[in-house]
């Protein structure tokens, strides 16, 4: 029975190269895509879990309240999903020789920064940048400081060559940081690659994604990312596989339909776009003149309005308003199924009840993923994490400048809670390079992390299993 289902399975997988996030390959070959992998800590640890969404609220209020408002190709990276749905994080490489460093993949903010090898405070135990092995670092001399709700990331500019996903950008600009927040050190994380627009980002470096996009380096000016589910799944690990991002392409496996694009709000800074409606356990909530959402894949949950907020939890009888250190969450009993819809100005996008749960905090007992924002003035209305990302395929478009949304197909669905091994990092042999200072011919054979045979074994078994347990 097993052996006639993996022979089911491979056989499948032959027929559909699209299958479980694997890439289209067009002649000659147009994309990338890269892993994204989690983290996922014990659920069962209530005191972590409470901690993290308070270093989130504290972060977020930081991260968002100071704010004013050649070759081509495309590529992917498989992911890693990080406590148990609050992170994902994927796979570059800086330097010459390039050296792999894990980072949290993030669309709400614009810097690229890694712990250095000289990290003073806050440093952690995941693998740090030593400038003095690489032949391609320069120092701009330039100081940095990003101040947090919980601490600051401070150190200093640089450039240097990165790779990921097959493409390499020479002369990036990215911070080299010796002060950090604790928050910031969870191992094997290194730093964070931001994934939004050049005004945002405080090394007034222009983004490594933002370099190809408009550089002509990608088939599409976009790029697009799925990520799995694991809050709901049993025995899950410490690090999942966590989706997919695909850069200068979209991957037509992990979707159906078409993909219904949003106008960013004002001149691009912020993935920011307009909320129509929202709607829970079928009533309507009222968010008129609060209605901008930022769509970042570096938020866990959604920050809102604390009027909406409140209506929110009022149809959820048994809700209670948060104290101390959940100060701005709710809590709410565990066995009520709670739906949540939204609405951008076309198709209703509906979250899955799994994803309004952010953790359990006791034997009855969660606490929900919607949280009061304390952005202030000046800030977006609302903060739309990985709770609602979790269930579409989303695209961020360079021009015009958008984000999409697309349902998710089986075969995407197929992956959350699955029995899988974690990717290993790729980062794709270069197939584009460029620079910050000019488009550059030169391709080089650098090694990836993952080879194909890797990817294909990994794929092969995780189909074999996700078979089984249909």
């Amino acid at each position: 029975m097993i052996a006639s289902a993996f022979f089911t399975t491979l056989s499948l997988f032959l027929l559909s190269r699209d299958a479980f996030a694997a890439p289209t390959a067009p002649t000659p070959v147009v994309g990338r895509s890269m892993p994204i992998r989690r983290l996922n800590p014990s659920s069962q640890n209530f005191t972590l879990m409470i901690q993290q969404a308070k270093d989130q609220r504290d972060m977020l209020a930081a991260k968002y309240g100071g704010q004013s408002l050649q070759t081509r190709g495309t590529g992917y990276n498989l992911i890693v999903n990080q406590g148990v749905d609050t992170g994902y994080y994927g796979t570059i490489a800086i330097g010459t020789p390039p050296v792999s460093y894990d980072v949290i993949l993030d669309t709400g903010s614009s810097d690229l920064w890694l712990t250095s090898s000289t990290c003073e405070s806050g440093c952690g135990t995941s693998l740090t940048y030593d400038p003095a092995k690489s032949s391609t670092f320069q120092n701009l001399s330039t100081a940095l400081e990003i101040q947090y709700g919980s601490g600051a990331v401070a150190g200093y500019v640089a450039e240097e060559t990165v790779q990921m996903a097959g493409f390499s950008v020479e002369k990036q600009g990215f911070g080299v940081v010796n002060v950090l927040s604790s928050a910031f050190t969870q191992n094997p994380v290194s730093g964070i690659m931001g994934l939004a627009w050049a005004p945002l980002a405080s090394t007034k470096q222009t983004p490594f994604w933002q370099t190809l996009a408009s550089g002509g380096s990608w088939d599409s000016a976009l790029f697009g990312v799925q990520l799995t589910r694991y809050g709901n799944a049993s025995g899950a690990t410490q690090n999942e596989p966590g989706g997919v991002i695909d850069m200068g392409y979209t991957n037509s496996s992990l979707y159906t339909g078409s993909i219904e694009y949003y106008d960013l709000v004002g001149t691009p800074q912020f993935w920011e776009i307009n909320m129509n409606t929202l709607t829970v356990q079928g009533k309507s909530i009222d968010i008129a003149g609060m209605s901008t959402a930022i769509i970042d894949t570096g938020t866990t949950n959604i920050a809102g309005p604390s009027t909406a907020i409140a209506s929110i939890y009022a149809q959820i009888p048994g809700s209670q308003l948060g104290t101390g250190s959940l100060e701005g969450y709710y809590t709410y009993p565990c066995s009520t199924t709670v739906n949540v819809e939204f609405n951008f100005g076309g198709n209703t996008w509906s979250m899955s009840p799994a994803d309004f749960t952010h953790t359990q905090v006791s034997s009855t007992e969660c606490i929900g993923a919607f949280f009061v924002s304390t952005i202030g003035q000046g800030g977006p209305s609302w903060v739309i994490g990985d709770a609602f990302l979790k269930n579409v395929y989303s695209v961020f478009k360079y021009s015009p400048a958008s984000v999409g949304f697309a349902a998710l197909s089986e075969t995407a669905i197929a992956q959350n809670g699955i029995k899988a091994a974690v990717p290993s990092p790729t980062i794709g042999a270069v197939t584009v390079a460029t620079s910050t200072g000019g488009a550059s011919n030169t391709a080089s054979n650098t090694a990836s992390s993952g080879s194909p045979l890797s990817l294909l074994c990994f794929w092969l078994a995780s189909a074999s299993i996700a078979f089984l347990f249909l």
